[in-house]
């Protein structure tokens, strides 16, 4: 699925099962696995929140929320609803509200530039109004990892998670690297 954005700039959606068992089972392999790679956080118009791990996360499950904690010395965490939330017996959540704050669409998606040029790796969560919760960046191969300055030639093999998790989640085979001979136009 291709979306095509105001800025002339296109995303390719490959999409996820959003149940509570597929999305817990990705999130482990993004957060405890590859947390040294993934930047993550917020992504809508007009915002963005990145973050990255300095020490590897845990994942915990209550309530329908996973909830990513990190070392002690860091002193935060984010949840994520995936799964059926009931509230507490003496403060039960309306169900319209649980509704809404659930997944219920999920996808690993690639931006290109309005040229068509690759740009940008990830996955993507949304929730039950379609308001995005949290956006995960894979290794760029135009961005150099240390510095996240341009590059003048790419290093294809950063895609390697991308495509490994998009092939087990979202059942897309991966492909050969784009042929691009000079870097997309990023923001």
């Amino acid at each position: 699925m291709r979306e095509h954005n105001l800025d002339g700039t296109t995303t390719d959606l490959f999409p996820v099962d959003p149940s509570t068992e597929r999305l817990l089972a990705l999130l482990r392999e993004i957060f405890e696995t590859h947390w040294r790679d993934v930047i993550f956080g917020s992504c809508i118009e007009g915002a963005v929140f990145e973050a990255r791990f300095t020490a590897a996360p845990r994942l915990t499950v209550l309530d329908g929320y996973v909830t990513v904690a990190f070392d002690p010395s860091q002193p935060w965490h984010l949840h994520l609803c995936i799964g059926p939330h009931k509230g507490t017996r003496t403060r039960p959540t309306p169900p319209a509200l649980a509704a809404w704050r659930r997944c219920t669409r999920a996808a690993f998606f690639r931006d290109r530039d309005r040229a068509g040029e690759q740009m940008t790796w990830g996955f993507r969560m949304w929730n039950g109004r379609d308001e995005q919760m949290i956006t995960a960046f894979f290794p760029n191969p135009w961005l150099d990892p240390e510095t996240m300055r341009p590059r003048r030639t790419a290093d294809w093999a950063c895609l390697a998670t991308w495509m490994k998790l998009r092939e087990r989640y979202a059942g897309i085979l991966a492909e050969a690297p784009p042929v691009a001979t000079k870097p997309p136009a990023m923001h």
